[in-house]
């Protein structure tokens, strides 16, 4: 074979382009970056719906357990309310301190569900909110404007923003209507 007819020897380790390999690397780097920076986002959302989670079972944990104990603060009422306040009176002061000791106990029982979140609603002469009470009834009476809590007829109690029985209540008909503002 001549020299001239003879091919130059193919390298076969051709060296890949320096631009297209630095091409690639940054295109990789890029890539790896927004995982980097999605996965630090996923993980802080992560972090707050965590202490969102943990808030609301520190509030909300004692929920069902307040939800049952609302039975005895009827109870408790109802036990009150048997008495009245003439026979409280006329009775034997043993009684009355039995009494007093009921109202008490009443008294103290609900400042324990205050310290859990648990507070009364108070709805009497207010605007009636069906999200926080049922209506049971309707009151003629037209001195009040229409919808106006007249009547309780059972407590109502919410455990921080959430309603954790609604107050049942006597609604007031016939009365000026109350304008309610439009949502802009």
């Amino acid at each position: 074979m001549h020299p001239d007819n003879q091919a130059a020897p193919v390298n076969a380790m051709a060296e890949p382009d320096p631009f297209k390999v630095l091409e690639a690397l940054q295109a990789e780097n890029a890539e790896l970056k927004d995982r980097s920076l999605r996965t630090l986002a996923e993980m802080e959302n992560l972090r707050r719906r965590t202490e969102r989670e943990v808030a609301d079972a520190k509030v909300y944990g004692v929920t069902s357990f307040a939800r049952d104990m609302l039975t005895f603060a009827d109870n408790l009422g109802r036990a009150i309310e048997a008495v009245p306040a003439e026979a409280r009176e006329a009775a034997d002061p043993r009684l009355q301190s039995f009494v007093e000791g009921i109202e008490l106990t009443e008294r103290d029982f609900l400042s324990r569900l205050v310290r859990f979140g648990v507070k009364k609603l108070e709805p009497m002469g207010k605007r009636f909110d069906p999200n926080m009470h049922e209506a049971l009834f309707e009151v003629p009476d037209e001195s009040v404007p229409a919808g106006t809590v007249m009547q309780v007829v059972e407590q109502g109690f919410a455990i921080g923003e959430r309603v954790l029985r609604p107050a049942k209540v006597g609604v007031s008909r016939g009365g000026p209507k109350v304008d309610t503002p439009r949502p802009n």
